[in-house]
């Protein structure tokens, strides 16, 4: 007697690249730091953008906005909730920020787009405060997320080493290998999760993105509840 195992949902947070399946702007390629300048400051002006001259000591503020983290977080703690509008902005803005790494990364050979999905697909799902989120938890989850962003910095060297092999192999061939591709997409086979959860969902942790943590922080009755709601974390590959 055959028994059918249930369909699992999707992970909580989705990021996909589409795989450009033809050949890429070369002369964008080779100038693909220089090109991108003006949608890195673009980026930067929604980003929240300050600095500090090294002499006089003033804070100059040049952008507006940024990852709304605060906010959210006193919401949740005190009104255990979170409103819509913050949710769509850093969402909005969080894929904004991965079109420009992607377009900085090689690869797509398009302009980055302020609003267009264009290659890049990141979601992740509205929360039901009260009932997905302990309300306690955004207090302490950036210093439970210190060992994720460690294993993040290892991700992102070992992505810079492969973007500038890709540098070379588009210039000489016009095609982004795709072993390549999906390095840097994912580090995989296990690195659609943790690329998602490093590269997308690092920035989720400051966002108090509320399902991921809820897996991630143990917050499901048991072990058994939790594979049964999330899958074995290798949903949404």
């Amino acid at each position: 007697m055959s028994t059918t195992q249930p369909a699992q949902p999707a992970y909580p947070v989705r990021l996909s690249v589409a795989y450009p399946d033809r050949e890429l702007n070369r002369l964008s390629t080779a100038f693909r730091i220089v090109v991108a300048i003006p949608i890195v400051i673009l980026l930067e002006t929604v980003s929240g953008g300050q600095y500090t001259p090294s002499k006089s000591g003033e804070v100059v503020v040049y952008g507006a906005g940024g990852a709304l983290v605060l906010g959210p977080l006193l919401m949740i703690v005190f009104r255990q909730k979170y409103p819509r509008w913050w949710f769509d902005w850093n969402l909005e803005l969080q894929r904004f920020g991965n079109r420009v790494v992607v377009f900085l990364a090689l690869m797509d050979d398009r302009y980055p787009s302020t609003d267009d999905a264009q290659s890049v697909r990141l979601d992740y799902d509205y929360p039901d405060v009260p009932r997905d989120l302990n309300r306690w938890l955004p207090l302490v989850k950036w210093l439970l997320a210190v060992p994720h962003y460690i294993v993040l910095a290892f991700l992102w060297l070992a992505s810079v080493v492969i973007v500038v092999i890709a540098w070379f192999a588009i210039l000489f061939t016009g095609r982004y290998p795709r072993g390549l591709f999906d390095f840097v997409e994912g580090v995989r086979p296990e690195g659609t999760v943790i690329e998602v959860r490093d590269r997308a969902t690092g920035k989720l942790h400051t966002t108090i993105d509320p399902e991921l943590f809820a897996y991630m922080l143990g917050r499901a009755e048991d072990d058994a509840q939790g594979q049964r709601k999330y899958g074995d974390g290798g949903g949404g590959r």
